[in-house]
């Protein structure tokens, strides 16, 4: 897939059953679309909102009962009803993609989480959904798992995002930044092929640290899950670990050398998606 906050979902969709691969591809559309919207091209911030607006529309169309007319709105509008599926996560979506048209930076990680909270996190509840295992415990699992996912492609992608828009866009929190002696020039010129600084390489570690633990808190949901399910999301877990793992590999320089995964890794990422960790057995 391209480099965009979706790359790392799903990782393994071919281990869905295949009564679910439909309506999974049908949210799938939704998202990368609608991120697509806020993020590339060349199109002007107004011109970005005013897409994301129509999506909005079209939401409001089904939730009155009225026809809809996008295409990825034909597709979804039967899964929503079959599923039962919750209108206000695609809105959270919505208003995430729409806040990344306007808002490059943030203050720390409680806001930065709030963002992951509805970007990343409504994809998996409404995976959940889907499979009917949404219950409390597994939505805040899941949230974990996404959350975990949009940190590790912010962590990807510092280098690429900072060339983003008129003064970039960094993921990174500002008083995280502040704290390991880290400015935006710093990131800027990394960016632009500079040397990679002890204090970077100490601010990501920190931050692969963090996307890690709350990786490894939400894992135990693939293994509540049943069946081909479960699977699947452990794999994705494995991936996101796997990323983290290649971060770490590259001494933290995602400028020159950005993780990604590749066809050596899936024989690893199967293992762990296989054998059960020590320290998730109850």
């Amino acid at each position: 897939m391209a480099v965009e906050h979706y790359e790392n979902f799903p990782v393994a969709s071919i281990l869905l059953p295949a009564s679910l691969r439909e309506p999974v591809a049908a949210i799938y559309g939704f998202a990368r679309s609608a991120d697509d919207f806020a993020d590339e091209g060349d199109l002007s911030p107004q011109q970005r909102s005013e897409m994301l607006a129509a999506y909005q529309t079209e939401l409001d169309a089904i939730e009155r009962d009225a026809p809809t007319q996008h295409p990825v709105f034909l597709r979804l509008r039967p899964v929503i009803a079959r599923y039962g599926l919750p209108l206000q996560l695609f809105r959270d979506l919505l208003d995430a993609f729409l806040q990344d048209v306007s808002k490059d930076r943030y203050r720390d990680f409680t806001e930065l989480m709030d963002y992951c909270r509805r970007s990343a996190d409504p994809v998996g509840r409404l995976l959940l959904h889907l499979f009917g295992h949404a219950t409390a415990q597994n939505l805040a699992r899941s949230d974990a798992i996404c959350s975990a996912l949009q940190l590790i492609n912010h962590w990807q992608d510092i280098g690429i995002d900072a060339a983003k828009g008129a003064n970039g866009r960094i993921y990174l929190p500002q008083d995280d930044m502040a704290n390991f002696g880290v400015t935006e020039c710093d990131i800027f010129r990394c960016a632009a092929g500079g040397a990679i600084s002890t204090a970077f390489r100490a601010l990501l570690q920190f931050q692969v640290g963090r996307a890690r633990s709350l990786m490894l808190s939400g894992a135990p949901l693939g293994w509540d899950l049943p069946g081909r399910i479960g699977l699947e999301i452990r794999a994705i877990v494995a991936g996101g670990l796997r990323i983290l793992d290649k971060i770490e590999a590259v001494d933290y320089d995602v400028f020159n050398r950005r993780p990604t995964l590749q066809s050596v890794d899936w024989p690893r990422i199967l293992w762990r998606s296989l054998v059960r960790p020590l320290d998730t057995h109850r």
